[in-house]
Order: structure tokens, then C-alpha cells, then sequence
């Protein structure tokens, strides 16, 4: 990945900092709350949902297990429907191959569709190094792009704001992106929408590229597929001239068959709609009809690195639906922005640690930020074990070494020496019985290493005899 936010700090010192904001709190809880409810009652109705979420982890395992041959047929296809396939290894290749591109169009703006690949890469500051100008057409995206905010969530981005913060933002920043905001708006979320719609308008019917990701890529036919819902997708996939999509190599399907199961499965995980209203398609250039230059920059970016791992390689399944983000514990009092990542909650804990490492401090953290209630397991609709993925993170992590997972080591050393000795531990209960009265109710503060674990926690009340004690006076026999 292009690496993180600059100055983030690791996941616990930035999320201590989220809790105690009550207007995030009360934003996030509103809506995570209102989509997971929205979500259970469309999944509900469908008596095989079960049998589509095996479905879909089928189809995306053997997929993944031989991506290489779909991968050059989807180059094959593409490149026979007339469009150009490019390979990029990591972030500055990809945001090196699309600045050429756009130069070579002699344009200096673009129209953009909400693309996760193209926040991982930077792509937006790549191209502003360059002079030129990228414009979020989503409207979530517009709203984070005119408050020089960051996405806090996969499909809503800025569900960190409420209407009355959306209003001031566009009455202040609008102006210097394009057509201002109406002087009388209001935050009522249809004039909102109107405003956005009349200040992006102009930039649609004047933009002569685009740029998109994609939600799937067709091998047999080099179809490439965007689901959205505000049809902002469609004015950017087919207005412009040139079209370019940069797609990470794991969106590949092998067939239109395939699609269906996915079709199914992501309006309902993550708008909680039973079909999306706008469902995009493409195949390469057509005369007279839609951009007649197209260009598929296909990202790797630590994906292949990824794959390598067998148990690590299940979250390259992620149809970003977001229903993890929705029902995390963790992510709701946190937020977004506390991951330092484009990639926030449940998925982003696993998915950016494999694609940027895990040596910085805000990397090594992020599979630690779950509390392993397994929630986020249950609602994925590709049934990606998170969890799982997150405790063979943690190992990594620990074995990498470091002030705090040293001093956790020598404790598990210790105690299992004690444990492998039953007279050291007979010998320990009793004095822990015998000193009970003299036991705090909590751990210092600042216990070496362990002060994460002592603050929020009571001890518990030690007995008075130990079980062996009592064993042997009540069972003597």
C-alpha cells in the first residue's frame, strides 16, 4: 500500500482519543445501527442464504486458487474487446501508469467513481503532484473530499458526520470545487442531495476522463462490473472519452454465472437492498457508444504476498460490503479514522496489516483492535473467517518481538513452568489464599506491560482454600 496517514498514531492511542468524542459516538451508533437492522430483515428473507454465502466462498477460493490462468484470460478478453491492460506491482507503478495516462490525454481534471483501490494507492494526491485535478462524484466522497476529511467506513465514508455538519460543509468549501451551494440551504438530506447534484452536474458533462475501480471482473468476457446507488457510476462510465479502472487482481470472477451469486449477496450485506439500483457493465470500447479509449491497470500491491499466506489468504474473498464495519463492537465506539487505514474495521484489521506489513507501530496494533466476539464472521457474506485471520496475525506480531509481547513471553514462560510443576503451583494457590485479604481490587495502573489489561478490569476474588485443598479434606477417601 502507499503507506499510512501521516502522523497516525497506533490503534489504541487513536482510538482513546475517538471514545471521547460523544458527537462521533452518537453518528456512529445511529447509523452502523440502523443499517445492521435494515440488513437482517433483506438476508431474512431469503431461505438459501446460507447455501449463496458457501456459494460465494466456493466461487472465491477457486478462484483464487488458480488466478493466475483467470487473470491472462481476462487480459485476453479485454485486449480483444479493444481495451489496454496494464500490470501494476505496487501503488507508484499504478499511480505512475494512470498519470501518464491522463497526461496523454492533454486533460487536466477527472471524474471519479468511489474506488477503495484508488484511496489505497493515493491516487488522488499522485495526481494533484501532477497538476491534475480528481474529483469524488460519490456523494459520500464528495463530502469528505470538500471537508479535507479521510473515509471512515468502506460504504459510507463519511458516516462520521451528521446533516448539520454536511450542510456547513458545503456551504463553505463548495464554492472553491466548483458551482457553491444555494445561500438558503438547509440540512435537510434532499436539499443536500439537490446541492451536490447541481454542483456535480457541470463536472460530469464536462470531464473528458474517468476513472473507476470495480466491484468484479469477468474473465471470459473481460467484463468489468460497478454496483452503486446514486448513478453517479454511470455519468462517470460513460460520458467521458477515456475510461480508466484500476482493480485489484482478487476482483476477478471466472464467469457471468458466478456474478449472480454475487449479485445476490452484496446489495443485501451492505445497502440492505434486495438488487442495487445502478448495475454498471462494460466490455472494452464500442463505437458510438461510451468513452472510446479504455485502460485496466490491474493492482497487485502486496495482493500475491497475500495469497501466499493459507490461512491470511481468505480475506482476499472480501466483496467489500462493509456488514463487518456494521456490527463491530469495536469500530462503532472507535470509528473509522482509528485504523489509519482506507481499509477500517473488522476487514481493514486484517487486510491492511498483509498488504503493508507489520512494522510500524499503527500496523502492528491493528489485529489487536477486535475484541474476537466473532460477529463480523457471522454476517459475512463470504464467510471469512476474521477472527481466525486475526489470532495468526497476533502470532506474527508477537513474533516479531518488542518491549511488550518480550515481557508477555517471559510471563508465559514462567507460568508454565509453575504449571509443569504441581508442587510450585500447590505451593503458590496457598499463599495466594492465605495473603486474599491483602489482594487490591485492581493491578497498578502502570504494571509493566500490562496496564491495557489491568485498567479496564477488577481482579478477581481470590478464594479462601485452593481447590486441591478442598479436594483432598472433602474427598479424602
Amino acid at each position: 500500500m502507499s503507506g499510512t496517514y501521516l502522523g497516525m498514531p497506533s490503534f489504541p492511542r487513536a482510538a482513546h482519543s475517538a471514545v471521547r468524542n460523544p458527537t462521533l459516538r452518537a453518528n456512529l451508533r445511529h447509523a452502523t445501527h440502523t443499517i445492521r437492522d435494515k440488513r437482517a430483515k433483506a438476508v431474512a428473507e431469503l431461505d438459501d442464504w446460507a447455501e449463496l454465502r458457501e456459494a460465494g466462498k466456493q466461487l472465491k477460493d477457486r478462484t483464487l486458487r488458480h488466478l493466475d490462468t483467470y487473470l491472462l484470460q481476462l487480459e485476453e478478453a479485454v485486449t480483444a474487446a479493444g481495451g489496454t491492460v496494464h500490470w501494476a506491482a505496487d501503488a507508484a507503478e499504478a499511480n505512475r501508469i494512470v498519470t501518464d495516462l491522463v497526461k496523454a490525454t492533454g486533460e487536466r481534471e477527472v471524474v471519479k467513481v468511489k474506488s477503495m483501490a484508488t484511496q489505497e494507492i493515493g491516487l488522488n494526491e499522485a495526481l494533484e503532484a501532477a497538476g491534475i485535478a480528481a474529483y469524488e462524484t460519490d456523494l459520500a466522497e464528495l463530502i469528505v473530499q470538500l471537508g479535507d476529511d479521510r473515509p471512515s467506513h468502506i460504504l459510507v465514508p463519511a458516516i462520521h458526520r451528521n446533516r448539520g455538519e454536511i450542510r456547513e460543509i458545503f456551504a463553505r468549501t463548495m464554492s472553491e470545487w466548483g458551482r457553491p451551494a444555494p445561500d438558503d440551504l438547509t440540512d435537510r438530506p434532499a436539499d443536500l442531495a439537490e446541492a451536490a447534484r447541481l454542483h456535480l452536474r457541470e463536472k460530469f458533462l464536462r470531464a473528458k476522463v474517468g476513472i473507476s475501480g470495480a466491484n468484479f471482473m469477468i474473465a471470459e468476457t473481460g467484463t468489468l462490473v460497478v454496483v452503486e446507488s446514486e448513478g453517479n457510476g454511470r455519468m462517470c462510465l460513460t460520458l467521458p472519452e477515456t475510461l480508466i479502472s484500476v482493480v485489484g487482481i482478487e476482483k476477478t470472477v471466472p464467469t457471468w454465472q458466478d456474478l449472480e451469486v454475487f449479485l445476490q449477496t452484496l446489495p443485501r450485506s451492505s445497502t440492505a437492498e434486495r438488487m442495487n439500483p445502478y448495475t454498471s457493465t462494460w466490455t472494452g470500447t464500442t463505437d458510438g457508444d461510451g468513452p472510446h479509449t479504455f485502460h485496466l491497470v490491474l493492482l497487485d500491491n502486496g495482493r500475491t504476498d497475500v495469497l501466499a499466506d493459507e490461512v491470511g489468504r481468505q480475506t482476499l474473498r472480501c466483496i467489500r460490503c462493509s456488514a463487518c464495519l456494521n456490527v463491530c463492537p469495536v469500530y462503532e465506539r472507535a470509528g473509522g479514522h482509528a485504523y489509519g487505514s482506507v481499509y477500517p474495521g473488522p476487514i481493514g484489521a486484517i487486510l491492511t496489516p498483509q498488504l503493508r506489513g507489520t512494522t510500524t507501530e499503527l500496523d502492528a496494533s491493528l489485529p489487536f483492535a477486535s475484541s474476537l466476539c466473532g460477529a463480523c464472521y457471522e454476517v459475512c457474506p463470504v464467510a471469512i473467517d476474521i477472527p481466525e485471520v486475526l489470532v495468526h496475525l497476533r502470532e506474527k506480531v508477537a513474533d516479531q518481538g518488542g518491549k511488550g509481547h518480550r515481557l508477555e513471553k517471559a510471563a508465559i514462560r514462567a507460568a508454565g513452568w509453575v504449571l509443569n510443576h504441581p508442587s510450585a503451583l500447590a505451593t503458590a494457590e496457598r499463599a495466594a489464599s492465605r495473603t486474599r485479604r491483602l489482594h487490591p481490587k485492581k493491578l497498578p495502573g502502570r504494571l509493566p506491560g500490562g496496564a491495557a489489561w489491568t485498567n479496564t478490569r477488577d481482579l478477581p476474588d481470590m478464594p479462601a482454600e485452593p481447590f486441591r485443598d478442598w479436594w483432598k479434606r472433602t474427598h479424602a477417601s
